[in-house]
């Protein structure tokens, strides 16, 4: 049988590379026999088994890393089911580093937005200070309540050759990780419980309850405090993270747009008006959080936010200003300000750093720049890392070139070697290096707590030097293993009282409207796509169509999905049907394509993180994989019965719409989510009977069109079970426009919109109705005082059937109009900030 100690056999470790499992001598580390014999009792099948089912969970989870170069915005994250191991005694010593660690750098934060004492002793100079981008000057005074000022610190970790591990990099202003740390150990958890809880591995939870309660205690006047979690939105690279962390810890993740400053306080705008907001966690970097004090040309900030915090009516973590921190450049007089602070050198190394502004350490980098890694001194402004000894001379000459010109500006690291680790790569076991990302978090006994773990990215080839997600890196799950079995713990909410979506109405409204527009795209993508099905079937059925009959089913494809000019008054795509038909469902740039409903469908339900069930996102995942396959499916002639490969996203559709439907509640969410479906298919539906049933046929063609829209609407059985087997106008209107007990007419549609907005939260509670409302119920008289014997008579003359014609015409207006009365009551957003001037890229 091939297991994995057979393929360890053949495991290489390269040349002056140092392995977290192995030894010197090639001999397995005794920490890690007992993971890895384990493994070997799985067998390679059951080992790629499980590794599908951990891609399979995290695709369902929607872990992703959205990347801005890649064709594919969303990235799926990797996780490798060997994880890093790290001894509990070792791990002892690394943690009370990072714990020493946290506690020097919330010090020099302190000072240096407090006495500075740091720059007025020489430990500092003060151009790196003051001439920093990220040295926010504004941010002068403030101060968190408490001792601790950073709350989350993240460190990035290298192991030397000498078997220690070396700082590589601090992340303090928004440090990104913790949630797919959180994450991978979830789906280790499941995917390998008995291997986590035999090796008594350390749990995280523990470190998420000092999280959750140190973010409370930062609102101490406060019974019950509002903690929102600010991210850019969908499109940053670690928005998984934000939702994930949001919905973990039980607070309202919010983009800027939804949160406003009113009268010295931050408020978030819901259904039931302006809630206070007391506690930002951001995701935001710092130079983005407010246009009225620094960056105006940012879109992501809320404007005068940062005065409301110098007021201390709000509180954000981790602070404005802490950008600085993740100087390099801090590295290079690190032991002397350590010496000054604690009296003694940190228990971990930084990465030996040169300042290119000392004249000494210029000297040095010019003369040994092929050994050193160059950075800016400022993160994400200018130069990225540059390995030296990876550039062509020409890249060497410009990087020289830089550094001559501005040499305050750059820095120079020594090269660390990652260590190796064992990695699974399809059926093989490979060597790959890895860096180590673990976070200390504030307590509020003023010291930190350190994650028993982090996250582990590994390098997407072997001799990688760079491992970042965007080069292709995946993960690790990181097990410290404990003396003896944790106890199980989960998120208590005995550790304080915060607000969260406890209530629909406390919903932001942007949450809301992307609510409603998620259920009008789920009817908007299904009705499109059922009826191209059932023209499919009707031209491709063994009886050719009468020309009239042909051309009149095709114009409404256009009229349906209002992607003009289409077939109207186009007899060469009349006669030739087929491209037209494949743009119809396949072209994502058009505006009433199928895949353009289906992916504002999918954008939709990613603006709601929490709020879906995890069977909502697996069907979401299939619908965007039979989105993937119908254009292969499709690519051939359409003599195999087209309609086939429509039957999969449809059913997809359809089981969405269900599982919504059974597992929201049924609070303001639903209610939404109702309307937008019910709005959309009464809309539709009434396209339906004007693009088939306006002009009068002959018998013959007339019941092809009627079956056409019995079929498009589901209704089909139900009109014959009811009516028989010839096929009426009036019966079908009967059915199809005023049945109340028809689930697919328009008088059921209207119905339940009345009793949807009837149930909505109202501002001010009053016994005149709203203007949504009286638009539907004026539409619905239309309809319950018509005559169907009118309706479905043509003209004499035009043959035409123009009160049925202009019932639909009034319908489609009352619900346009109904919508836009919605809109302004419901989702209408305050206009976002006006940059007034120019932003030249300097804040002091």
């Amino acid at each position: 049988m091939n297991t994995i100690p057979q393929r360890l056999t053949d495991y290489k470790v390269p040349d002056a590379r140092i392995d977290e499992a192995f030894q010197a001598d090639g001999n397995l580390k005794a920490d890690w026999r007992y993971l890895l014999d384990s493994m070997a009792t799985l067998g390679v099948g059951e080992i790629r088994e499980r590794q599908h089912k951990a891609a399979r969970i995290l695709r369902e989870d929607g872990a992703s890393y959205n990347t801005y170069a890649s064709s594919s915005r969303h990235q799926a994250w990797g996780l490798d089911l060997l994880p890093l191991l790290i001894p509990s005694a070792e791990w002892v010593e690394i943690e009370a580093g990072l714990q020493e660690r946290a506690e020097l750098f919330n010090l020099i934060f302190s000072d240096l937005y407090g006495k500075r004492e740091i720059i007025s002793r020489s430990l500092l100079p003060p151009e790196l200070v003051f001439g920093h981008q990220s040295f926010l000057r504004s941010c002068q005074g403030l101060s968190l309540p408490g001792d601790n000022q950073i709350i989350v610190h993240g460190v990035d970790m290298i192991r030397r050759d000498n078997g220690r591990m070396c700082i590589s990099s601090d992340r303090l202003q928004a440090p990104s990780g913790l949630g797919y740390a959180l994450e991978n150990r979830n789906v280790m958890g499941r995917v390998l419980p008995s291997l986590l809880r035999e090796n008594q591995v350390h749990r995280l939870t523990s470190f998420f309850q000092v999280l959750r309660q140190k973010l409370i205690s930062l609102a101490p006047q406060v019974d019950s405090p509002r903690i929102v979690v600010l991210t850019p939105g969908p499109y940053n690279e670690t928005y998984f993270e934000h939702a994930f962390l949001a919905n973990y810890l039980g607070f309202s993740l919010v983009q800027s747009g939804d949160l406003v400053v009113r009268n010295g306080y931050v408020w978030m705008r819901t259904l039931k008006g302006l809630t206070r907001v007391d506690v930002i966690l951001r995701r935001v970097d710092e130079l983005y959080c407010d246009p009225v004090e620094l960056r105006p040309d940012s879109k992501l900030g809320l404007p005068g936010l940062l005065q409301v915090a110098r007021a201390g009516n709000v509180a954000i973590a981790n602070p404005l200003g802490s950008g600085f921190m993740e100087n390099p450049v801090l590295y290079r007089f690190l032991p002397d300000i350590s010496k000054h602070f604690l009296g003694r050198p940190l228990r971990l190394e930084s990465a030996k750093t040169w300042w290119c502004g000392d004249q000494d350490d210029y000297q040095f980098v010019l003369a040994n720049l092929d050994d050193l890694v160059v950075k800016s001194v400022a993160r994400g402004i200018g130069l990225n890392s540059k390995v030296v000894s990876e550039l062509s001379d020409q890249q060497v000459n410009e990087l020289t070139g830089l550094i001559k010109s501005q040499p305050q500006n750059y820095v120079a690291q020594e090269k660390l070697t990652p260590s190796h680790v064992p990695t699974l790569d399809q059926q093989e076991v490979v060597s790959r290096p890895i860096i180590l990302r673990s976070f200390a978090v504030a307590s509020e006994d003023a010291s930190y707590r350190v994650l028993p773990g982090g996250l582990t990215r590994v390098g997407a080839t072997e001799s990688a030097t760079t491992i970042a997600n965007h080069l292709g890196s995946f993960s690790k799950d990181t097990w410290v293993t404990a003396s003896e079995p944790e106890k199980h713990e989960i998120l208590s909410a005995q550790l304080g009282v915060v607000s969260g979506y406890t209530e629909g109405a406390e919903l932001p409204s942007r949450v809301v409207e992307n609510l409603f527009w998620m259920g009008r795209y789920m009817e908007r993508a299904e009705t499109s796509l059922r009826y191209v099905r059932t023209l499919f079937i009707q031209l491709n059925g063994v009886q050719s169509l009468p020309q009239t009959c042909r051309a009149t089913m095709l114009k409404a494809a256009t009229h349906i999905t209002s992607t003009y000019p289409g077939f109207v008054n186009n007899s060469e795509l009349l006669n030739n049907p087929n491209s037209e038909l494949l743009s119809i469902l396949l072209d994502q740039n058009r505006i009433g394509s199928v895949a353009h409903s289906v992916t504002a469908l999918i954008a939709c339900a990613e603006q709601l993180p929490g709020l879906l069930s995890s069977d909502s996102q697996r069907i979401i995942n299939q619908i965007t994989d039979e989105l993937d396959m119908l254009a292969s499916d499709l690519s051939g002639d359409f003599l195999s019965a087209p309609e086939e490969p429509l039957g999969p996203l449809l059913s997809n559709l359809l089981a969405l719409a269900g599982i919504v439907n059974e597992s929201m509640i049924r609070d303001t969410g639903w209610l939404f989510v109702e309307l937008g479906r019910r709005m959309e298919r009464a809309s539709q539906t009434a396209s339906l009977l004007r693009a088939l049933l306006f002009s009068r046929l002959g018998d013959f063609q007339e019941s092809i069109t009627l079956e056409t829209l019995g079929m498009s609407v589901e209704s089909l059985i139900s009109y014959r079970r009811r009516f028989g087997g010839a096929l009426k106008t009036n019966y079908m209107l009967e059915l199809v426009l005023m049945d109340a007990s028809n689930p697919r007419s328009i008088e059921y549609q209207l119905k339940s919109i009345v009793n949807t907005i009837y149930a909505l939260p109202r501002e001010r509670r009053t016994t005149e109705l709203s203007a949504q409302l009286r638009f539907v119920m004026e539409a619905q008289s239309k309809v319950q005082l018509s005559k169907i014997s009118q309706l479905s008579i043509a003209d004499a003359v035009s043959e035409s059937r123009m009160e049925l014609d202009q019932l639909c015409g009034q319908i489609h207006k009352l619900l346009g109009d109904a919508y836009n009365a919605l809109s302004v009551e419901y989702f209408t957003q305050a206009a976002g900030p006006q940059q007034l001037v120019e932003y030249v890229g300097n804040l002091n």
